[in-house]
């Protein structure tokens, strides 16, 4: 369901992987299928981890040692699915806090023997404000979009 005047970003994939192997490999091998372009830091990335809680901080951080958060886990739900908040602004910069993050929700749904649909959302994006239709139009596109075919790849 959309929130405000913005709409919500879904899309989806289906894999040859059970829920709990693909909430593995989203959760525990992020590296491995993050797109390399989505980047906040300012040197090379050097890794991706999440905190595996409601409340952890999912961050990348570099060779020097530099951490930057891509948001906080808000649901954790193995291995039907999690709730994230996004900390990107419509120049695709950090926001400092959650207070003007949209949401990410990933949902892993049984597909058949051994399959899984993946579907994943970009949620109020209202939240940032002005640069929000920016954003939209970022993400908008067909399936699976970028992000998807690499988590596909990957599991």
């Amino acid at each position: 369901m959309p929130h405000g005047s913005v709409p919500d970003v879904r899309k989806w994939v289906e894999v040859q992987a059970d829920p709990q192997r693909c909430f593995e490999v989203f959760t525990e091998r992020m590296a491995d299928w993050w797109p390399p372009s989505h980047v906040l830091l300012s040197e090379p990335r050097a890794g991706l981890a999440m905190e595996p809680k409601a409340g952890g901080r999912y961050y990348e951080w570099d060779e020097k040692g530099n951490e930057i958060d891509w948001g906080t886990v808000l649901e954790w739900n193995p291995p039907h699915g999690l709730r994230l908040t996004w900390r990107v602004d419509g120049r695709w910069q950090s926001v400092p806090d959650d207070e003007r993050a949209s949401e990410i929700e990933v949902v892993f749904t049984p597909a058949g023997p051994g399959r899984t649909r993946v579907e994943l959302a970009h949620v109020r994006l209202d939240k940032h404000g002005p640069d929000a239709e920016r954003i939209f139009q970022a993400l908008d596109g067909p399936s699976p979009g970028e992000t998807l075919q690499r988590f596909s790849e990957v599991v």
